[in-house]
């Protein structure tokens, strides 16, 4: 079983599922533990491979199927029916693949720093790490892509949040889950179809520029699909915009897909509502 922590525990009040990404734990959801808990019981899951959950290495399987195979797992051990569930970065890509093998369990999905697919630059980038990682420190892979894909002066905080917290991870927890990164692509095309009821809010900061183009063609048309741009972010957009990704995302949960409110402050561009 993942490793979790609950906040709050009123049988009033409904579920939100937290999954970081690659490298990050619980804490990179501070803003929004702060925020959420006021409205939901709030769970924050470590993923197979971080802080105290199950290696990589306890299974044969290894693969993002078996990664949200866990965090439904976690789902029954609570026992909750049906969660809001909140991905970031690579935890995103285990949210779509919840949504594709247990759409039933997702009441939402707010989803940012979405990848989709993993386009030529990324591409060729995991295939150099490929070819250099059985001789270079892990952590030398894991803060060359932190400034590749954080690269601008206000993206520095949260790429720093996300290296001091990746410090803490093992060599082959990191590598099982870089050897299945260029699987990412089939994520999210087996969860178009059965999760096309499910209401989903993807939030791209501006300066995601390895992904937030190739996100919005992918979805745009999408039944029940909404997308936000927020301005002065970056790939991880929680961090970067904490208040307005708290006040889209609380928004979007609580009306479970309706028209979202206007945030009190700009935020970039409504492309799709």
């Amino acid at each position: 079983m993942l490793e979790y922590k609950i906040f709050g525990n009123d049988p009033n009040k409904e579920y939100v599922f937290l999954i970081h990404g690659i490298g990050g734990s619980a804490n990179i959801f501070f803003p929004q533990i702060k925020s959420y808990r006021n409205h939901f019981n709030v769970v924050a899951v470590h993923l197979r491979g971080h802080k105290k959950s199950p290696s990589v290495l306890d299974v044969e399987d290894f693969s993002f199927n078996r990664a949200a195979r866990d965090v439904v797992d976690v789902l029954d051990e609570i026992g909750i029916r049906k969660a809001h569930m909140v991905g970031i970065s690579l935890g995103a890509v285990v949210a779509h693949q919840i949504l594709a093998i247990a759409p039933n369990r997702v009441e939402t999905a707010v989803l940012g720093g979405v990848i989709t697919k993993i386009t030529p630059l990324p591409k060729l980038l995991l295939l150099i790490g490929s070819m250099v990682k059985k001789f270079v420190p892990h952590m030398w892979l894991y803060t060359i892509f932190a400034h590749i894909l954080m690269p601008r002066k206000n993206h520095q905080e949260s790429r720093n949040s996300f290296i001091k917290e990746a410090a803490q991870m093992k060599r082959n927890e990191f590598l099982g889950w870089y050897d299945i990164a260029p699987t990412v692509r089939g994520t999210f095309t087996t969860a178009v179809e059965p999760a096309a009821h499910v209401p989903k809010l993807y939030m791209m900061g501006e300066g995601d520029h390895m992904f937030i183009d190739h996100v919005w063609e992918d979805i745009e048309g999408l039944p029940n699909a909404d997308f936000i741009e927020v301005k002065g972010s970056g790939h991880v957009v929680n961090l970067d915009a904490p208040h307005t990704f708290n006040q889209y995302s609380l928004s979007f949960m609580k009306s479970k897909g309706a028209e979202t409110e206007t945030p009190d402050q700009e935020t970039g561009r409504r492309l799709r509502s």
